[in-house]
């Protein structure tokens, strides 16, 4: 008797014993997505391994070559990484090119509520000193002044945001994608801030003293410090302005990706209408 035919002489009796062999599950097929990812790592692997040389790692160059295959696959919607990655920081570029525009023009601050840049609390006793001897007005100069220099320093600092957004990876891409309104915003001032401060802070030193808020700062603390009994104050205009400004312009920002999210009249190019059309 055969092979064969023993086995199915065996289960016969086993069957009639009640020991019948237990049924094996049906195995699970993968589907085509799978098929086609595992063929092609495949397939990628033998052709690593025929194109290395003896001092080649070709382990290396496949696990390369199957990452560059994975950034090519869908990750939502029919989009690939890349292009999320790309939407993403053309989005900020969009948003930070409106908001600079509209906060490095004349009164873009100082006339905006929102992120108007009022006196350092710093100098509050300072203004009510001299406010009893008739000299309050100065106070209101160098306010206004303040906000000049923030409004100066906005319309330079454009290639310092679009130098930041170039940085963002696949991976910040990915969870910024399905993240909320304001999510990339965000990312970008806990991201970018410090360094932002340090080049903004120059800027700033320029701006404040191109407007003349330094010397009419000097010249509010001379008259202030010439009164008996007044205690000592000190402001760094510089640091207050750039702290004050960046969350202006940051405010803004979140307003303008969340509209780039939300309203379709703003995704003024087709990057935009592609990445953010789709449903997340």
């Amino acid at each position: 008797m055969t092979v064969k035919g023993r086995l199915l002489s065996k289960r016969r009796d086993d069957e009639g014993r009640g020991n019948a062999l237990p049924l094996i599950p049906p195995v699970a097929v993968p589907g085509p997505t799978v098929r086609r990812l595992a063929a092609a790592a495949f397939l990628g692997l033998l052709c690593v391994a025929g194109n290395v040389t003896a001092d080649t790692d070709w382990w290396s160059q496949g696990k390369a070559w199957l990452g560059d295959i994975g950034e090519q696959f869908t990750e939502a919607g029919g989009l690939t990484t890349k292009e999320i990655s790309a939407g993403l920081q053309e989005a900020l570029r969009v948003a930070t090119e409106r908001v600079v525009q509209q906060l490095g023009k004349l009164d873009g601050f100082n006339a905006d509520p929102r992120i108007h840049i009022p006196l350092p609390e710093s100098l509050a006793s300072v203004k009510s000193t001299l406010g009893r001897i008739g000299m309050s007005s100065i106070l209101d100069d160098l306010e206004l002044r303040l906000n000049r220099a923030a409004e100066a320093a906005t319309s330079k600092a454009k290639p310092l945001f679009w130098a930041a957004i170039r940085e963002m990876t696949l991976e910040d891409a990915k969870g910024i994608y399905n993240g909320p309104d304001d999510a990339a915003t965000r990312y970008f001032q806990r991201k970018m801030s410090p360094q932002l401060a340090r080049e903004m802070q120059p800027v700033v030193d320029r701006a404040l003293e191109e407007v003349g808020a330094i010397s009419t700062y000097d010249r509010i603390m001379g008259r202030y410090r010439a009164l008996p009994f007044v205690p000592d104050v000190k402001a760094d205009l510089t640091e207050y302005v750039v702290g004050r400004g960046m969350d202006g312009i940051f405010l803004y920002v979140a307003r303008e990706e969340a509209a780039i999210r939300q309203d379709p009249a703003k995704r003024t190019t087709e990057l935009l209408r592609r990445v953010f059309g789709q449903t997340r």
